[in-house]
């Protein structure tokens, strides 16, 4: 049997409005990103079908808002040192007080996204939409 060998990840920067997604490591069996934020600045209304992330704030301040399963969306801000876990199904949105530099860490699944601004009652602005099933990428 082969034994297992120390390798080199290759690291990938994607410019998203909000800033940069970047991918720090990526594996079979999970993903870990650094997500860098400008103050103003905020993602989607969103939540994931199978993506399960856990994210810790490394500097900054945000506002998190999410929905407690009630239909109505609730707000709690995020400071350095903090960390909270975002399971499948839970709609959410960050938006950056300050300038922020996030630790996120999920299973490996990309393109896994839903839009719901119109069913807050807001209006879709822009940014990444919503992937169909189909198109989600695991692994």
């Amino acid at each position: 049997m082969d034994k297992p060998v120390v390798q080199i990840l290759k690291t990938e920067i994607l410019e998203r409005l909000w800033g940069q997604e970047i991918v720090v490591i990526h594996t079979p069996d999970y993903t870990g990103k650094l997500l860098k934020m400008k103050k103003g600045t905020r993602g989607g209304l969103q939540y994931h079908r199978t993506k399960n992330e856990a994210q810790y704030m490394l500097s900054g301040e945000m506002m998190l808002e999410y929905d407690k399963g009630d239909g109505t969306l609730s707000t709690m801000t995020i400071i350095a040192g903090q960390s909270w876990h975002i399971p499948p199904g839970a709609v959410h949105r960050e938006t950056a007080l300050t300038d922020c530099v996030i630790l996120e860490v999920s299973n490996p699944v990309f393109n896994d996204r839903v839009r719901v601004e119109e069913k807050y009652g807001e209006k879709f602005d822009g940014g990444l939409p919503t992937t169909e099933e189909k198109d989600i990428k695991v692994g």
